[in-house]
């Protein structure tokens, strides 16, 4: 049974579903690190895990109460709420600053990644032969990730349902971004920016009594790929969860020493000084996709110039997403305290 959370915890449990929706959407950052870090990754694997054909057989039964209890659905449900308010809202403001002011969302995100990196490593001393090994496996891989050339894009459904299953391992596992998965699959701008876009433009002409999308064929065909894109992210959720749990419950001490490394690896992929480069064709001019977006072919990565005042400000940002990491630390610590007074009394 899980402890009943007050309306302050169920405040932030949407807030952290907010962070989480967040980080998704930027590449190389992974939204597994908020789970990790914000002290409910393991409530949230299990809590998916619970999304099996015994759940499915109390809501075919009509047992809707032992349906939500058996799944911990408040907590998914507030989750998922934060996650969606976030793609909505917060996921269009970091669209907007990954255009303008690039540099300064990389490097916040950066140091955020650096916090985390303290944070799950401060309290594990499990390091032994076994755990060195899978740290630096961890480590190789989350490197060999940051240095692959993305792939074309591609609206084959089939293939648009791999996206999903794959994309969502960013929320299963820390340290690998399902948003920078899309990015090599070719994919990143047509499931995250263009659908996003075109379901709340659709939301918006709705709400307002305007049903002519129903006869622009672009806009049918770009919710129909959300939609087989969603499905294969539920998919992707639950088939994940249920061999992380199995994972978690079997081999956490290594689990944890690959996650570290995994994450150690993946900073290349958030470094903040770094040009994006796009593909060319053989006289250099940009190829741009079917929407009309360039197609990106990598990132060159720079030292940054000392001299330079954008240099400190993204420093600035950097001690920012380490400070929060460092607020999360503390305000979990306090939640874990003031839990044990009230079982004390």
């Amino acid at each position: 049974m899980h402890q009943p959370r007050t309306l302050l915890d169920n405040f932030f449990l949407v807030i952290k579903g907010l962070c989480m929706g967040a980080a998704n959407k930027v590449p190389g950052v992974s939204g597994g690190i908020v789970a990790f870090v914000g002290g409910f990754y393991e409530e949230f694997i299990y809590s998916l895990q619970k999304v099996n054909a015994k759940a499915f057989k109390l809501l075919i039964n009509g047992r809707f109460k032992s349906f939500y209890q058996y799944t911990n659905g408040q907590f998914l449900i507030l989750l998922i709420l934060g996650m969606l308010i976030s793609y909505f809202s917060i996921s269009r403001v970091l669209d907007y600053f990954l255009e303008q002011k690039e540099l300064f969302v990389w490097a916040a995100f950066f140091g955020m990644i650096l916090g985390s990196i303290y944070y799950i490593s401060k309290d594990f001393d499990k390091w032994n032969k076994r755990t060195v090994t899978a740290g630096i496996i961890g480590l190789i891989i989350g490197i060999s990730i940051s240095f692959l050339s993305p792939a074309k894009e591609n609206d084959n459904l089939f293939f648009i349902f791999f996206c999903g299953i794959i994309s969502v391992s960013g929320m299963t596992l820390p340290g690998l971004s399902g948003s920078f998965i899309l990015i090599l699959l070719g994919n990143y701008v047509l499931l995250l920016v263009d659908s996003v876009n075109a379901l709340y433009d659709t939301f918006s002409e709705l709400f307002s009594g305007d049903f002519s999308f129903i006869e622009n064929p672009k806009r049918i065909e770009t919710l129909k790929i959300l939609g087989i894109f969603t499905l294969g992210s539920a998919t992707g959720l639950v088939t994940f969860s249920h061999l992380l749990s199995y994972v978690l419950k079997h081999y956490k001490a290594s689990a944890t020493a690959v996650i570290l490394g995994f994450i150690t690896g993946s900073l290349g992929v958030v470094w903040p000084w770094k040009r994006t480069m796009y593909k060319m064709d053989a006289v250099g001019n940009i190829l741009l996709d079917s929407n009309g977006d360039k197609i990106i072919a990598n990132y060159e990565r720079y030292l940054p110039q000392i001299g330079n005042p954008e240099t400190w400000w993204a420093i600035f940002f950097m001690i920012l997403g380490i400070l929060l990491l460092l607020v999360l630390d503390w305000y979990g610590k306090n939640r874990k305290e003031k839990k044990q007074v009230r079982t004390t009394r």
